[in-house]
């Protein structure tokens, strides 16, 4: 496997604040975002680049689960005009935030907007990491084949520039199954990380996880306790208990009859492992502590400390002149 390439992402804070209006653009690319609050949309408004053709998300919390964010995708050939009608709306009472993509050479089109529109739209709802105010994405507009293929190139970029801004709706669960499994070489385990197992002899829960492109993912299959069992009154309410019944809600855990237990019915992202042992475990949990290598007694917090071992010795030794 070969080392990623870096890349070159240039930041301007327009007003010399990061809570104002901000420019984003990677070298050698030709698209354009501007992000900002919706406090500040006159200042939004009065910028040159939402009078061209592009994309726009509407974003912020979701009124009926503040812990959830709600988005709406659109386009349009004057970007500008419509975020005005948005704004005399009374429907979408969620937006905190807008942000606008575009092209700084001009050069996309309608039939390009509505292309990256309908993908967007797509692809975030695959990604599950927001509610969706679109509804259904609307159908792809035919293109010729060569268009198809930049607006993809495109789509790639933003889906790179956006997670910079803190904007990850497009940010796809890691697909474990495209990743090397257990039984790969020792040396591809170290370098894309070995697979953690939970264990809980008591309720018999036996869950396994793969660390991947900074998410710690549950794998499909693992079992889990149905409920939050901490009685705890100050975990009552715990995010951790919202997210273990959000999930039981979407499917992406099932209560099977026959154990009594939850099951994972497809790989779950958690933001750490604490927070994918606190799932599973039904109650607040230390997860650095609580996942182990596959077959061994090494925690999270004892493999992380020998990455960081690695890595600093790695460092220490100069290079061969």
């Amino acid at each position: 496997m070969t080392d990623a390439i870096g890349r070159s992402v240039r930041l301007f804070l327009v007003e010399g604040k990061s809570t104002g209006l901000i420019t984003a653009e990677i070298m050698n690319w030709t698209g354009h975002v501007l992000t900002g609050p919706r406090t500040e949309l006159p200042k939004f408004l009065a910028r040159p680049e939402v009078a061209r053709t592009g994309v726009y998300l509407l974003h912020g919390r979701d009124p009926d689960d503040p812990d959830r964010t709600m988005l709406y995708i659109g386009e349009s050939d004057q970007v500008g005009t419509r975020l005005k009608q948005h704004n005399q709306e009374d429907k979408k009472t969620y937006w905190e935030r807008t942000c606008v993509i575009t092209s700084k050479d001009q050069n996309i089109t309608k039939a390009h907007a509505r292309y990256l529109e309908s993908r967007l739209i797509g692809i975030a709802a695959k990604a599950k990491r927001a509610t969706l105010d679109n509804g259904t994405a609307p159908p792809i507009v035919p293109m010729p084949e060569a268009d198809c293929s930049d607006m993809e190139f495109f789509i790639e970029q933003i889906r790179l520039i956006l997670p910079v801004l803190g904007i990850e709706f497009f940010r796809e669960a890691p697909k474990p199954s495209m990743h090397q499994t257990p039984s790969a070489s020792p040396a591809a385990q170290e370098h894309d990380g070995p697979v953690f197992e939970l264990t809980h002899k008591k309720t018999g829960i036996s869950a396994r996880a793969r660390e991947i492109d900074d998410d710690f993912v549950v794998l499909s299959g693992s079992l889990a306790v149905p409920h939050w069992i901490s009685k705890a009154k100050a975990n009552a309410s715990h995010s951790y208990s919202k997210l273990q019944q959000k999930l039981m809600d979407n499917g992406q855990i099932k209560q099977d009859q026959s154990t009594g237990l939850a099951r994972f019915t497809e790989d779950v992202a958690f933001s750490s492992p604490s927070a994918a042992s606190a799932v599973i475990l039904g109650r607040t949990d230390n997860g650095r502590l609580s996942w182990k290598i596959e077959g061994t007694q090494t925690n999270y917090a004892a493999w992380q400390d020998q990455q960081i071992q690695k890595s600093t010795a790695s460092e220490s030794v100069s290079p061969a002149t």
